[in-house]
Parts: C-alpha cells; structure tokens; sequence
C-alpha cells in the first residue's frame, strides 16, 4: 500500500513539473514571437525612414511578407523596371505608386499598420515564380493575417494606375485613407503660357492682315478634330490614366483592350484613325455628287465607298471584339 501512494505521489509530482516546464516554454515562444515581431516592425520603420517604397528581394519578400507573425498590411509592387524587360507602364506605374507612398508617409494617418513595398523581377525572379506572375507591374495587398484573396489583387486593366485608383484601392482594402499629394509640375502653366505668346505674336504680326481668323474651312478643321479626340475616348484617358499598351496573355502586346470597361492609350489613337478615315471616305460620296466630270465623279465615289465599308468594318470588329457577344460584323470579325 505504501508502495502505491509513493507511486502515486512521485507520479503526481511528474506531472507538476512537466506542465510547469511546458508553461515556461510556451512563455518563451510567445516572448520570442513578440520580439521577432517587435523587430521586424522596427526594421520596416527604419528602412521606411530613408524611402518610402522598400525594395525587397527574395529573402526580404519571405521574411517580412510571407513570414509569421505579421500584425501590419503591406502592399507590393511586381515590376521588371530594367529597360531589356521592355515593361512600357512599369516606369509610369511606379512614378503613380511612389506618389501613393510618399503622400501616406508624411501623412497624419501614417502609422506601422501599413508599408510599401516593391520587388523587381531582376532582383526577385523566385518572388515571381512563388506567386505565378507572368505580367508586370502587379499591385498585391498582402494582410496582416491569412492569405491575400482575388480582391487584394489591383485590376489595372479596368481601373489604371494612377496614384489616386491606387489610394482608393488600398482605402477599400485596408480602411486607410490616404489623401494624395502630387508634387507641383508646372510643365502645364509653361506650355499655356508659350501657346499664349506664340499666338500673340502670330496676331501682332498679323495685325494688318487677319482674314484668315474668318476661314471656314481652318474652323472646321479644328472642329472635327476636336471631335475625333473626345469620341476616340481623350477625356477617359486624361481622367483614367490607362497604360499606353499591355502584354497580352500570350505575351506579346496588346493594342485594344479585351474589356468594355477599359481602354489603352494607343487605342484611342487607332479609334480615331479609323473614325477620320469613315469621315474623309462619307466627304468624298458626297464630294462625287457636286463634280461635273463623270469619270472623277465615278473615281470618288468608289474611293469613298472603299474607305467607309472597310474602315467601318474595322471599328465594327473592334467593338465586337471589346463587347463579347455581340453578334454583328461585316467584312472582318
């Protein structure tokens, strides 16, 4: 019986000390895990005190991004900025994300719950393999717990790059709103400016001699291309600032966008080419009714014809191919 209650009492006491031991070590994993964290904020802070967007590598993009624990938002940046990459937006886009980034850094808001953060495909080819990105630049919004979900990607093709989508979308993502400051480009108020003396002097010069300003066919002119830029889609640009072209999934580049909801740059230029050439091609049937001669007549006519149905063609093919399911075309689908 004495044996039992020694047995009893030393297996007790085992017990005891094993759930104490593993109290203290659990203690100072928790310790632990609270010190990496501590540390690795504060080397985020300090990196962030000398540029507001950290260049990450691969082994930088696992500790701080990847890496456990995490208590902060941090948004990346996967870009190919060498020159051979060929990237046309990536020089673009980070100009917009370093104005995103400095605009929070010396903001009120500013606070170690959310850093910047960009990973070169020269510097970080692993980073891209680890993610599947084939295309740059990609905007990422990795949160302070769990994995980043389809909506913490940044759609560009639809929405663009400007810095003022990019804060919107990290306000949405991470409930921070950052007020954009842009530096102050005079570029613009220089450009007025000398179109203003330019012209002045032109009609100073001119001054005996302007009978040009009533030209009906100079005010056309300026008329109908101020149309092809505002129906070609200039103002969405100016309001959007989408990428002047895209890679295309197969990589090569793409001129029109595949979507209803975005545009590119060169292709509001390809839109209003085609427009022109439907317009000058309805002035010449037109043209081939008032002329004497029947040959030229005939001439023009045909001409005109050709520019509308093919051009026309054209345009169609390319709203069909940005409208899916529309069912027309004629000539080209």
């Amino acid at each position: 019986m004495k044996i039992l209650i020694k047995i009893a009492v030393l297996t007790a006491i085992s017990l005891c000390l094993f759930q104490l031991v593993n109290s203290q070590s659990s203690k100072n994993a928790r310790g632990q895990g609270q010190q990496s964290l501590s540390e690795k904020v504060q080397q985020l802070l300090d990196m962030n005190t000398k540029r507001p967007v950290l260049r990450f590598n691969g082994n930088k993009f696992r500790d701080f991004v990847k890496s456990a624990p995490r208590n902060y938002s941090i948004i990346v940046m996967f870009t190919a900025m060498a020159p051979a990459r060929q990237c046309v937006i990536c020089r673009h886009a980070h100009d917009e994300y370093t104005i995103v980034a400095n605009s929070y850094r010396y903001s009120q808001t500013y606070s170690n719950k959310l850093f910047f953060a960009m990973v070169d495909f020269d510097e970080g080819s692993d980073v891209f393999q680890m993610l599947r990105l084939n295309t740059a630049p990609v905007f990422i919004h990795f949160p302070p717990k769990g994995k980043p979900k389809p909506a913490d990607t940044m759609d560009i093709q639809r929405v663009g790059v400007s810095a003022e989508v990019i804060g919107k979308w990290i306000q949405e993502r991470t409930d921070i709103q950052i007020r954009i400051f842009r530096p102050p480009n005079y570029s613009a108020t220089v450009a007025i400016l000398m179109l203003s003396l330019f012209v002045g002097g032109f009609l100073y010069l001119r001054r005996n001699n302007l009978d040009f300003l009533y030209n009906k066919q100079m005010w056309a002119l300026i008329a109908v291309v101020f149309c092809f830029a505002m129906v070609s889609g200039q103002m969405w640009n100016h309001i959007r600032s989408p990428p002047f072209v895209h890679k295309s999934q197969n990589g090569g580049i793409a001129y029109i966008h595949g979507s209803s909801q975005g545009q590119l740059v060169i292709e509001t230029y390809i839109v209003m080419f085609l427009n022109a050439m439907i317009v000058l091609g309805m002035v010449l049937l037109t043209e081939a009714g008032w002329q004497n001669d029947h040959r030229k007549s005939k001439v023009t006519a045909i001409v005109g014809l050709f520019l509308v149905v093919v051009f026309f063609s054209l345009i169609l093919s390319i709203f069909r191919s940005k409208a899916q399911g529309y069912p027309y075309s004629f000539l080209f689908k």
